[in-house]
């Protein structure tokens, strides 16, 4: 299932809120006036979650309050839960202070933070970045163009009209290693990361395991301003490990790339208490990877 079509699917589970389970909102956020902050689990009666998208009764109630803006998130528990409040209690006077500006304005103003973090970008990646829907955005960045924010561009290779920021600047040479989650800007939109790196990158957490073809939670390599590689990681707690499940070498990759990536795998397993790192049989794409033993 895609963001679109699961993000559809959570909003008509949602929508009941506005409308006939509008009491039910309205008794959680007086509760949690009342009570303070909150998270589903809280809830009495709560149905614990079967799954990611599974959600409760309160769980349902909460999100709309978050989504109508009712409510703010003060962080996640360790599970990754949201504990909830009441946007006076969250957020600064100065920000509640501002006024509250309508549909248009702040949808231009989205789309201008959006070109001014990406520097050049197409209309859909200027959406993406905020999920603002494909049919409220050409009027505002069509004023954006008109007033001189954004600038018309063609970049060779793309097929689609590009914008340039005002503001932009080329960017440095960048050096270094890091390794990305899935959910890292770089990577998140994945038709940009494939114009800007020809690094076709999905995540397949929801594909049949037969079916995949990186693995279950893989994590592109990033290599002096180039992705070059992916791995499939697990934290193997038991055997206190990091398991290289499978990786995978860009053909382009420069030569020590997988010298390279097992320095920043080390490291991972470091800061994570997991001192050894092995790698399982389908990961040995490299002498290099294939001599890592649980010990090294």
């Amino acid at each position: 299932m895609n963001r679109a079509a699961r993000g559809l699917g959570i909003w008509k589970q949602l929508e009941p809120f506005a409308h006939e389970k509008r009491a039910e909102a309205d008794a959680m956020l007086g509760r949690i006036a009342v009570d303070g902050p909150l998270a589903a689990s809280d809830v009495a009666g709560s149905r614990a979650s079967k799954g990611m998208w599974v959600w409760s009764e309160a769980k349902h109630a909460l999100e709309w309050l978050f989504w109508a803006d009712l409510v703010a998130t003060t962080h996640r528990r360790g599970s990754f839960e949201r504990v909830y409040d009441l946007p006076e209690r969250v957020l600064p006077r100065a920000v509640l202070d501002l006024p509250t500006p309508n549909g248009m304005d702040a949808r231009r103003a989205l789309l201008a933070r959006s070109a001014e973090a990406l520097g050049l970008a197409t209309a859909d990646d200027l959406r993406d970045y905020y999920r603002i829907p494909a049919a409220d955005v050409r009027l505002p960045l069509q004023q954006l163009v008109e007033e001189g924010t954004l600038i018309p561009v063609r970049v060779r290779g793309w097929t689609q009209q590009a914008y340039l920021h005002r503001h932009a600047r080329a960017g440095r040479k960048i050096e270094g290693t890091a390794l990305l989650s899935p959910f890292y800007p770089l990577v998140w939109h994945r038709p940009r990361t494939e114009r800007l790196f020809g690094f076709r990158y999905r995540l397949e957490i929801y594909t049949p395991a037969h079916k995949r073809e990186h693995g279950y939670y893989v994590l592109p390599f990033l290599l002096d301003g180039a992705l070059v590689a992916r791995v499939d990681l697990k934290a193997d707690r038991k055997a206190g490990a990091l398991v290289v499940q499978r990786a995978h070498v860009e053909p382009d990759a420069p030569g020590h790339t997988t010298e390279r990536l097992i320095e920043e795998l080390r490291l991972m397993a470091s800061w994570l208490g997991l001192s050894p790192l092995a790698a399982a049989p389908a990961a040995a794409i490299d002498p290099l990877l294939a001599g890592l033993r649980a010990d090294s």
